[in-house]
């Protein structure tokens, strides 16, 4: 798809949409990839890449943006788009969705979805693959192998594949649903219909920036779990960022401080068990007066992790925007412990955070021994 947008952009002038529900920043949309194809069809002379766009000799532009984030003000801006392209659309929202369609609203303008299936209940794979699909929509199913170019390289990986994760193969190369892990304790159809948008939050009691750190930097480490997560007003648990990644503790404490200077958070959480005050020092060294509060975590990631997921399923906990690594880690965490690639970092964040703002769910309460006298003798009861 990203091609064929470089072959219309080629011959008329459009404006066209790359869109995604998280971007972060540029390196989080599909800019690259353009970029990519581009050089491999040799067609500098006609495309200009800069910093933040794409320009053809003929007016075309290419713009990319995140929806998640966009209040409805600011997606108007957008009218005048001939192509929306969303990509990933699996974890676009539905406030996103219902916004974007009708924003896009240009005499022949388009809407191009592209996505994966995860769930029946995610909202794009509602709105076009449900019962009533829009009249003027056309769905197409295309897999590797309806794909004549497909390279011996991927063939090798799907084969591997077939044979060594059998339960992954109907999803990850033949567009099926994604199989719920057996006795998950999150579930997607929860997180989905509980999604807000940035415009329907009501103002936060507390915020905190939770940190998992990962034990070492190596490109085979696990990721610096990091999350945002508030208290409303209403009293219930909202996620607002999901900030997580790989890289030095100098990286992960200056995304930490930055997530907290940008939802002005009122601390950061952080587990020591592997670094102790090391990890404290690190945050202190890039600022000094920042308020910390550090875990122990003395209980096993799923047992600590199972009052949090009862608010979830009291439907007390909403995430703003998706987080589709996140959401992933989530629900793979079972009863049993987890059963996704690697350790949940993000899920271990996320807990953390969710542990500091609803106690009294998640701490024991305290006991009180209350002595009665005995009557003296005589008394009622002798």
């Amino acid at each position: 798809m990203a091609f064929a947008l470089l072959v219309l952009g080629m011959k008329k002038p459009l404006r066209i949409l790359c869109a995604r529900e998280v971007q972060l920043s540029i390196k989080d949309s599909v800019k690259s990839l353009l970029d990519d194809l581009i050089k491999k069809h040799k067609l500098e002379a006609f495309f200009e890449s800069t910093l933040q766009e794409i320009k053809g000799r003929n007016g075309t532009n290419f713009i990319f943006s995140g929806l998640g984030r966009l209040t409805s003000d600011q997606l108007k801006s957008y009218e005048g788009v001939d192509i929306a392209f969303v990509d990933e659309s699996q974890t676009i929202s539905s406030q996103s969705l219902e916004t974007l369609i009708p924003t896009i609203r240009k005499a022949e303008s388009e809407l191009w979805f592209s996505w994966n299936p995860r769930s029946a209940s995610d909202p794009v794979d509602q709105r076009f693959r449900g019962p009533n699909p829009p009249p003027n929509s056309i769905i197409r199913k295309v897999n590797y192998d309806d794909n004549p170019f497909f390279p011996p390289t991927l063939k090798e990986e799907r084969l591997f594949d077939y044979k060594a994760i059998p339960h992954r193969y109907p999803h990850i190369w033949l567009g099926e649903y994604e199989l719920n892990v057996q006795n998950s304790i999150w579930n997607r159809e929860n997180i989905s219909s509980n999604r807000r948008s940035q415009d329907s939050l009501p103002s936060m009691e507390r915020i905190y920036v939770a940190i998992d750190p990962a034990i070492s930097n190596t490109t085979s480490s696990d990721e610096h779990g990091i999350v945002v997560c508030g208290l409303g007003e209403d009293e219930r648990g909202y996620v607002l960022e999901d900030g997580s990644l790989k890289g030095s503790p100098r990286q992960w404490a200056d995304r930490a401080i930055s997530l907290l200077d940008r939802f002005d958070a009122d601390g950061i959480i952080i587990e020591i068990n592997q670094g102790g005050d090391m990890c404290k020092h690190t945050l202190q060294s890039v600022r000094s007066d920042i308020h910390i509060v550090d875990v122990r975590a003395t209980r096993g990631k799923h047992l600590r992790a199972e009052p949090i997921s009862a608010l979830y399923s009291l439907n007390k906990i909403s995430h703003v925007g998706s987080f589709p690594e996140l959401e992933n880690q989530l629900c793979h965490m079972t009863s049993a412990g987890y059963e996704g690639e690697g350790s949940p970092d993000r899920v271990d964040a996320l807990v953390y955070a969710f542990t500091e703002l609803f106690p009294q769910l998640t701490r024991p309460r305290n006991t009180v021994n209350i002595e009665i006298p005995m009557p003296a003798e005589g008394g009622w009861m002798s």
